[in-house]
């Protein structure tokens, strides 16, 4: 079983791609619960942010589980598997760990450092847990990754810049110190807002959420740290609209949740509106308005592109060297963990051969003396301790430092173990499926990316990650 990455992102993919794909909150379990219900897929998180939508799978193989993934991805966007191909990014083992980590780190972001994944991440590892399709070894690998982002933030600096994309797009809106600004969506995008327009000296705020009490709590929350707020229903967009000078949409709808008919004639007065949903939550006939600037992740990405990013080289090559000693270090420990169960049978084997064996003694001498009968087990079972320690001890040692000996295999080979006793130690659970792939093969664009041992390379990208 190995870890596969598939998704699209600001990167790889057209936004209109992205919004597509995009899988509101409403419908994340439903198909964290079609990913896990897949043939060769036994684990599965799903990563949904405004500029990226990610899964991360435990599969049997490759093409099995790459086939299973593109098939939820594509009927969740009403499109066929072949047409999302050329917008895809896949990793597999090694480079989806790296990925991962590198991702979660802010390294991959539209605003490099931005330290909002690191949450959503997170938030999306506490879905998926809840959806029960999270099991030992994403639960393993999410723990080490959160552990490894707050590292990279905390060594490099990266989270001292402040930039996100939410702050990308209100630059974009120009000098709003004193100004009102109208936030339509009271998620944590919504918070985010709200925080960043305090920094920016914004002089009220009003807040409209499908859920008002929301718009309420995040209003008051905003009024204690000095700035005015108040709540407002969504039947009220219009006349916030009146009094804002921008608006900063960020809800997950499925559809456009402003539009032209909620702009009132400004009179010469600029509006900015901010589109941070994914999908779009301002509808396209809002950028032809008087006196209306529309800012979406288009527009920021584009932005980023042309100014380049705040980040030093220093800071970056620092953060992938943070990364790839991480990556070195968890494919070890994987590698020293997946040889346990057998060094476990080995001893539970040997314990066994020692019983049988003392057994055998007092069946041939009844009547040896009790205290020398202990002695002689305690004496044999020291024997044999002694000389498994140094091999067991040895060859997990030489298990993490390559990965191009199968040491479990040589183990039961020397020792005549059982193949099913490891994985009775392990597991007592029967992988789902069988171990052959199905369906036709993708692309050949498509293939898998890997690292399999501290010295193989652990960036090659593909696909549209190129």
């Amino acid at each position: 079983m190995s870890v596969l990455a598939v998704g699209l992102s600001h990167r790889s993919a057209e936004l209109n791609t992205l919004e597509r794909v995009a899988v509101p909150a409403t419908d994340v379990t439903k198909v964290l619960h079609e990913l896990q219900q897949a043939e060769h897929v036994s684990e599965a998180i799903l990563v949904s942010t405004c500029n990226r939508i990610e899964v991360y799978a435990v599969v049997e193989t490759f093409h099995g589980g790459l086939n299973d993934v593109s098939d939820v991805l594509a009927r969740q966007a009403g499109m066929q598997p072949a047409d999302l191909y050329d917008s895809l990014y896949v990793h597999y083992a090694g480079a989806a760990i790296e990925h991962l980590f590198s991702v979660t780190s802010g390294l991959d972001s539209m605003v490099v450092g931005e330290t909002q994944i690191l949450g959503q991440i997170r938030s999306s590892y506490a879905t998926a847990r809840e959806a029960g399709t999270v099991g030992r070894t994403l639960h393993e690998l999410i723990q080490t990754t959160l552990r490894v982002g707050k590292r990279v933030h905390t060594e490099t600096g990266l989270d001292q810049l402040g930039a996100s994309v939410v702050s990308e797009a209100l630059a974009a809106a120009g000098d709003i110190a004193g100004k009102h600004a109208l936030i339509i969506g009271a998620g944590s995008m919504g918070a985010l807002t709200a925080s960043q327009l305090r920094k920016s000296g914004i002089g009220e705020i009003t807040i409209a959420n499908r859920t008002e009490a929301r718009a309420a709590r995040l209003a008051a929350a905003s009024v204690e740290q000095g700035v005015p707020a108040k709540a407002v229903q969504m039947s009220g967009i219009a006349d916030a609209v009146a009094e804002a000078d921008v608006v900063v949409c960020c809800t997950g709808a499925q559809a456009a949740v402003f539009t032209a008919a909620h702009v009132p004639a400004r009179a010469g007065r600029p509006l900015v509106v901010c589109d941070l949903g994914l999908p779009r939550d301002v509808d396209h006939d809002v950028a032809t308005l008087a006196d209306v600037t529309v800012v979406d992740l288009e527009t920021i990405q584009r932005r980023m592109r042309e100014a380049g990013t705040p980040t030093t080289e220093r800071q970056t090559a620092k953060a992938n060297g943070i990364v790839l000693d991480e990556v070195r270090e968890y494919l070890a420990g994987q590698r020293s963990a997946e040889v346990t169960p057998t060094v476990t049978a080995l001893r539970r084997r040997a314990a066994e051969v020692v019983d049988a064996e003392l057994l055998r003694l007092d069946n041939r001498l009844p009547d040896l003396d009790a205290g020398v009968r202990e002695e002689v087990g305690r004496t044999v079972r020291r024997v044999v301790d002694k000389l498994l320690h140094a091999p067991t001890v040895r060859v997990k040692q030489l298990a993490a430092e390559t990965a191009d000996t199968d040491y479990a295999n040589a183990l039961r080979e020397l020792f005549c173990l059982d193949p099913q006793a490891p994985a009775a130690v392990a597991s007592p659970t029967a992988p789902k499926g069988d171990s052959g792939e199905r369906g036709p093969i993708p692309p050949s664009g498509i293939e898998p990316s890997r690292a399999l041992g501290p010295e193989a390379p652990l960036s090659r990208r593909q696909g549209a990650e190129q």
